[in-house]
């Protein structure tokens, strides 16, 4: 089944917000009441919103941009594009920051290797795996920082360098170009996910050149996590 949403016009500069919240919700292939869920207010309220009834609150714009990793200045302002490229996948001293066994603080890290095996990821985040919870300013404490073995994303992501990652919702748009955790039923990677010329199918491009594109069915991909930053040293100690 073709993907008619990639053909999804942007609103116009001259848009509204409440006219730019509607496209996020046609893009994200949720109803209305599950939008309102994933971005954690009532629904009720999203309705009130969309219709005029309230005004489009502050708390509830950053609600969205925190969550769905949109541009904060396209959302209000219609400046730009939806998912900038520039604010994913960003590199980090992890040398700054400082891991911690018993203190809770900070994002969790997982003695998990994600670019590799078939267990259901989500699966595996239980808190017997957890080793440390690691602290740094601009590293979000909801995501888990979990470990990348293996040469394919390389240099961009070394062995055994850490990546922090945020689940993606069903349905919601992928970034293309953006570094995902990509699990499918047999096997889990993680490499750049491309746009296909074949609206069926997406194509997996590792950073190193002797690695292959992968091309893979939309239909066979279980479930995504977006690399939101990059930590290329040991913060194990």
């Amino acid at each position: 089944m073709k993907n008619e949403l990639d053909k999804l016009a942007l609103p116009e500069p001259s848009a509204t917000v409440v006219d730019r919240l509607r496209y996020l919700i046609r893009l994200s292939r949720m109803t209305q009441a599950r939008f309102a869920e994933r971005v954690g207010i009532d629904p009720s309220n999203l309705s009130r919103m969309l219709s005029g009834h309230t005004s489009v609150s502050e708390s509830f714009i950053n609600r969205v941009v925190v969550d769905l990793g949109v541009s904060k200045a396209w959302l209000t302002a219609g400046a730009g594009v939806p998912f900038p490229r520039d604010i994913h996948a960003r590199e980090v001293d992890a040398a700054e920051g400082h891991l911690t066994e018993k203190s809770r603080r900070g994002a969790p890290v997982y003695d998990i290797n994600v670019s590799a095996g078939s267990a259901n990821l989500s699966r595996e985040f239980t808190s017997d795996r957890i080793v440390g919870y690691f602290d740094l300013p601009g590293v979000n404490p909801a995501n888990p920082l979990v470990r990348v073995r293996g040469n394919s994303m390389s240099p961009r992501l070394a062995d055994g360098s850490w990546v922090s990652i945020r689940p993606v919702s069903d349905g919601a748009p992928i970034l293309w170009g953006q570094i995902y955790v990509v699990v499918l039923d047999d096997y889990r990677m993680i490499k750049y996910v491309r746009r296909n010329a074949n609206p069926e199918l997406i194509t997996l491009h590792s950073d190193n050149p002797d690695y292959d594109d992968i091309e893979v069915p939309r239909s066979d991909v279980r479930s995504l996590y977006l690399v939101e930053m990059i930590f290329n040293c040991e913060i194990i100690v």
